[in-house]
């Protein structure tokens, strides 16, 4: 009954969550003032019996609540909204979806390679100057904002050094791929290398690992089987919510590499006012993450069974 009503309580919660975040959302970009039926047409005039059937047709004549009743009406039968050119935002982000996925796991196996092996060496090496200088390289790039990282990774490596595209995904995964991936994995480096550092550091102490040695088992057994075993937990959680960070974090990054993913839809619907695609597009990017956090829950249950006792 107990993991019954812990479940149920979660639930709630995500059902809050995604309510009260879309709708914050919803209202943010549609009160804000003026007419997007006018601006779309810019400088040209427009009839004004055009105008308000446009109006009726996107529902702008009704009250904010309305609006947004028929929208989540809508999303409970796969309909995330039509945009003011009349396309639908759901086949939009469907034919996007495939950059924007390879781009996260290229980002997300990047930082899993990296983030264990810079917290693993820096444990084993503990106070000397390869821990201290891999931490500091660490925290000094993920410092860096992320628009300046990608405009000089391009300038040093696609346009001075021409070792990788600097743009487009002509050249396919994972040549069109490695640079941008490398720009955004840089800002999980820092905090997947120091969970794992700091829990091979606790794990080395534990008396399990003092049994394990005076049994003469080999130092690489210790540390690749024991060591890693129980030290993974902490950071295989961050990793997995991580991901779901990573598949709405790459607006930007879309953006700066012109890479045909859902972010750089949502970069170009905010440019453009597309209001419908930028509640769409982020309705979708909050489910992902809100699946991604049951998920991660799951995960931890299984990986650490004094989760489950707790």
């Amino acid at each position: 009954m107990r993991p019954a009503l812990a479940l149920l309580q979660r639930i709630l919660g995500f059902v809050i969550v995604f309510f009260g975040v879309t709708f914050v959302i919803y209202f943010a970009v549609f009160s804000l003032p003026g007419d997007p039926i006018r601006a779309l047409a810019g400088d040209r005039a427009i009839p004004q019996g055009v105008i308000d059937a446009l109006h009726a047709q996107y529902r702008l004549d009704q009250p904010l609540w309305q609006q947004y009743s028929a929208y989540i009406g809508g999303l409970f039968h796969g309909d995330f909204g039509i945009d003011f050119r009349g396309r639908p935002v759901g086949e939009q982000m469907l034919a996007r979806w495939p950059v924007t996925i390879a781009l996260a796991l290229t980002a997300w196996g990047i930082e899993v390679v990296l983030g264990v092996a810079i917290g693993v060496i820096s444990a084993l090496r503990k106070g000397t100057v390869i821990d201290k200088s891999l931490l500091a390289l660490t925290v000094l790039a993920s410092c860096i904002p992320v628009f300046v990282l990608g405009a000089v990774a391009q300038l040093v490596f696609g346009v001075s050094l021409g070792w990788l595209p600097v743009a487009g995904v002509s050249d396919g995964w994972p040549i069109s791929y490695i640079l941008p991936a490398a720009v955004i994995a840089v800002f999980g480096l820092a905090a997947v290398s120091r969970l794992v550092r700091s829990s091979v550091i606790e794990s080395l102490g534990s008396d399990y690992v003092r049994t394990a040695r005076a049994k003469g088992l080999g130092e690489p057994r210790v540390v690749g089987v024991h060591v890693m075993r129980n030290s993974l937990i902490p950071a295989s959680t961050f990793l997995a919510t991580d991901l779901g960070y990573l598949l709405g974090g790459t607006v930007i990054i879309e953006g700066i590499f012109n890479l045909p993913g859902v972010g750089n839809l949502l970069f170009s619907a905010i440019r453009s006012h597309e209001g419908a695609t930028v509640v769409g597009v982020s309705t979708a990017l909050i489910l992902i993450f809100l699946i991604t956090t049951i998920v991660v829950d799951a995960l931890h249950a299984v990986l650490d069974p004094r989760s489950r006792l707790g």
